[in-house]
């Protein structure tokens, strides 16, 4: 071979090679991005999506509200709902809360003109679902929101105000619909809660949307048993509000042991379900792990016990079809009594202290001043539950 073509042949080499890699390379995977305009916003929030790539048209939606101090990028990197948007292919909106607003990033869950129909942060929350639906093809009628604390009380929000939006909600230590009205009820709702009959709380729900008369999402409760920041009592008064809305009794139908000393009571018709996590405090329950139901990674208020997305994705039905997890259904054990004085249940774990006051592990009922001389019966009806009096 001539040394004169040596070069060329070089440069044709390298070419042709080139050519394949670039031919070769993968698309650029799906990542979390900002959306500039969704609509007239009128709660000033910001938008971010997150679509798997060669997403066909139809597929479902979910709505993903964060916690007080965290963002979009937090949740949507620790939450695991970037797992199963791939696994069982649908998008994902965040919304995310500007210090504009509030200065802890929290929604405003307790304002009215943030949590009425058609109104501030409610309808901006709205117009991103509008948004995602025209320009991914979401299906309108797939539509579900989930959210921690601040966000778990706003996703209660999108649940009451546009029950017609949405299928499926879930509220991770949050707090029941319109608990408060402005910021002095809000943090008396977060603890120790309010206390209302199921029937109030219903119609609270009910005048969200006066005279709809379509079918309700179905709502998942979860809740931390040793949740102080907010009270685990509202997990009881979520429950009422729920059921109460949907029409059931506030007793479940079914009780089920899950993994992480997770308790899930599901209500008629499914309608409704709680999970109580034995010992855990505020935060989103994960489970870090390449296993099919862990997800997550754990952190600030994501906390190592359960899975709670792989749990809400299956009950929002975005599994293609499939079957939750196989457990065996668990009888409520007999109610156990114990008698003894408010710091003796609190160092036995019957109990935890705030403010200076004692309150019923499970039910968050207000046992009086945290001492010895103060004596209090309790009675535990499940696990990690616990009521006044024997």
């Amino acid at each position: 071979m001539s040394r004169r073509l040596l070069p060329l042949l070089g440069s044709a080499l390298l070419l042709i090679t080139a050519t394949i890699l670039l031919t070769a390379a993968p698309a650029r995977a799906a990542t979390l991005q900002p959306v500039g305009s969704f609509g007239s916003n009128p709660g000033n929030l910001a938008m971010y999506s997150y679509v798997p790539d060669g997403l066909p048209s139809g597929a479902p939606l979910v709505v993903v509200l964060h916690g007080c101090t965290q963002t979009a990028a937090t949740y949507h990197a620790n939450s695991g709902w970037q797992k199963y948007a791939d696994a069982w292919r649908f998008a994902l909106v965040y919304a995310e809360q500007k210090t504009a607003n509030n200065s802890n990033r929290c929604f405003n869950w307790f304002l009215p003109g943030d949590t009425a129909r058609g109104q501030g942060e409610a309808l901006s929350i709205r117009q991103m679902v509008t948004q995602a639906v025209a320009a991914y093809g979401s299906d309108p009628a797939r539509v579900s929101v989930t959210g921690l604390s601040a966000g778990g009380a706003m996703s209660a929000v999108m649940l009451a105000a546009y029950p017609d939006a949405f299928t499926a909600g879930s509220v991770i230590g949050g707090i029941p619909y319109r608990c408060a009205t402005d910021v002095v009820s809000a943090y008396s709702c977060m603890s120790p809660g309010a206390d209302k009959t199921p029937a109030a709380w219903g119609g609270l729900v009910r005048n969200a949307y006066p005279g709809y008369a379509g079918a309700r999402p179905k709502v998942a409760i979860w809740h931390g048993t040793a949740d102080y920041t907010v009270a685990v009592r509202n997990a009881d008064e979520s429950r009422d509000q729920w059921t109460d809305t949907a029409g059931i009794p506030a007793t479940p139908t079914a009780t089920t042991q899950l993994p992480a000393g997770t308790t899930m009571e599901t209500y008629t018709g499914d309608k409704v379900r709680r999970y109580l996590v034995t010992g855990m405090g505020h935060g989103t329950p994960v489970d870090p792990g390449s296993a099919a139901e862990q997800c997550g990674t754990a952190g600030a208020y994501f906390l190592d016990t359960i899975c709670s997305t792989y749990h809400d994705a299956v009950y929002f039905g975005l599994n293609n079809g499939g079957t939750t997890p196989t457990t065996t259904p668990t009888t409520t054990p007999q109610p156990v009594c114990e008698t003894a004085s408010n710091y003796a249940h609190t160092t036995a774990g019957r109990a935890y202290q705030s403010g200076g006051h004692a309150f019923a592990l499970g039910s968050g009922q207000d046992m009086g001043l945290w001492n010895i001389y103060v004596i209090t019966p309790l009675r535990q009806t499940r696990s990690s539950y616990w009521e006044i009096g024997c």
